[in-house]
């Protein structure tokens, strides 16, 4: 089996206050797909993602990274494949130099300093911030943040992307530059997101989930023209994809 497959069988999540955020999900995703996890607030997506190397682990249920179990035994190893990309970039960039933040991964993997330099420069170059390595993190934009956390995953070299709202606080330019930078990813690619017109450009496929469940699972077309699915599950069209608001045409 390929190491970029994720299998989820029948996984639950139930929080300690007593609210279960998943409630049965299943699904598989195969090498090079581009997956999108779509929902209203509070439908499970996060929960989710969290759940896919290892920052929660299931109530019941499975998760699997081609052939690895996903536990604690395997977690380290299911890390170096699965690279998560969190809602907030402040939540990965932590240490004082871009540079330093994107050098973190590759350095606790054990590699020489030439490796991890250069890991950090092609990713730095990748996505366009290369000129701010010295820079504090927090001294950044939020689109340039957001390309820093990037980075910061890329340089691990993962099979498999996972991504929470790539495309929150982000200007109309930063957001075309983010899906250009994601389309070229040519691995696997599995991101949550309300963004639904970002969805249409990345994501041939989409999973829908509503109240911990899946509703739909298919080609995102498909989910987007289906508008009794969308108004149950509390979502609109893509803006791409409705009519004008003043002639009614598309």
């Amino acid at each position: 089996m390929s190491h970029h497959i994720v299998e989820v069988e029948n996984l639950r999540h139930v929080y300690t206050d007593g609210t279960a955020a998943l409630q049965g999900v299943s699904f598989r995703i195969t090498h090079g797909e581009s997956v999108a996890i779509v929902g209203a607030n509070g439908a499970g997506k996060s929960t989710l993602l969290l759940h896919l190397n290892g920052y929660l682990a299931p109530t019941s249920g499975k998760v699997r990274v081609g052939d690895l179990p996903l536990n604690k035994d395997t977690l380290r190893e299911v890390r170096h494949t699965v690279g998560m990309i969190f809602q907030d970039p402040d939540d990965q960039l932590f240490m004082p130099t871009v540079y330093d933040d994107v050098a973190f991964g590759p350095f606790n993997l054990g590699l020489p300093p030439e490796e991890v330099d250069e890991r950090v420069m092609e990713a730095l170059t990748t996505v366009g911030v290369a000129h701010l390595k010295d820079k504090s993190p927090h001294r950044l934009s939020g689109g340039e943040k957001r390309r820093a956390a990037i980075a910061s995953v890329l340089s691990m070299k993962p099979d498999i992307l996972v991504m929470d709202e790539p495309s929150t606080g982000l200007d109309p330019m930063a957001r075309r530059q983010l899906i250009s930078l994601l389309r070229a990813f040519t691995h696997t690619k599995i991101i949550a997101s309300h963004d639904l017109d970002m969805v249409l450009d990345l994501c041939e496929r989409t999973i829908v989930i509503h109240g911990g469940e899946v509703k739909a699972d298919g080609q995102t077309l498909d989910i987007f023209t289906n508008e009794a699915l969308l108004s149950e599950c509390h979502l609109q069209k893509p803006l791409s994809m409705q009519g004008c608001p003043v002639c009614g045409k598309g």
